[in-house]
């Protein structure tokens, strides 16, 4: 048990340390994952993936199969954790922890004719992206 109280925070400030000195300096700020789903497919492509800033990290949770290990995957499984991970986005600015958006029931909301939710976590997403 101890093991993990001291492994598990050190393990998190190795990727953050990791996340910031590697990203940061090549101006990479975000990253987003998304799937083929019907549910949302067609709006992030149209609607998000052409407003993400140039050098964004985008991972294809349908595409994981082809994925090897590498820092974006490993800031991904840390990030997303194993419920609603998908659509997700991590926005990283150094010296700050992550902001992480969790689209998936935002999306829900919207296929059941609710939008107001996803308008809201877009534009708050958009902004935490701009400053």
């Amino acid at each position: 048990m101890l093991c993990v109280v001291i492994i598990v925070p050190i393990a998190i400030l190795l990727l953050y340390l990791s996340i910031w000195s590697l990203w940061s300096t090549r101006g990479i700020r975000l990253l987003f994952v998304h799937s083929n789903s019907p549910v949302w497919q067609d709006h992030i492509q149209n609607e998000i993936l052409p407003r993400l800033p140039e050098g964004s990290i985008i991972l294809n949770w349908s595409e994981r199969k082809k994925w090897r290990l590498s820092l974006s995957i490993m800031a991904f499984h840390h990030f997303g954790g194993s419920r609603h991970f998908n659509p997700l986005g991590v926005v990283i600015k150094p010296f700050h922890r992550a902001k992480v958006f969790r689209f998936h029931e935002a999306f829900v909301d919207f296929k059941h004719g609710s939008p107001n939710k996803l308008l809201k976590m877009e534009s708050d997403f958009f902004a935490t992206l701009e400053t």
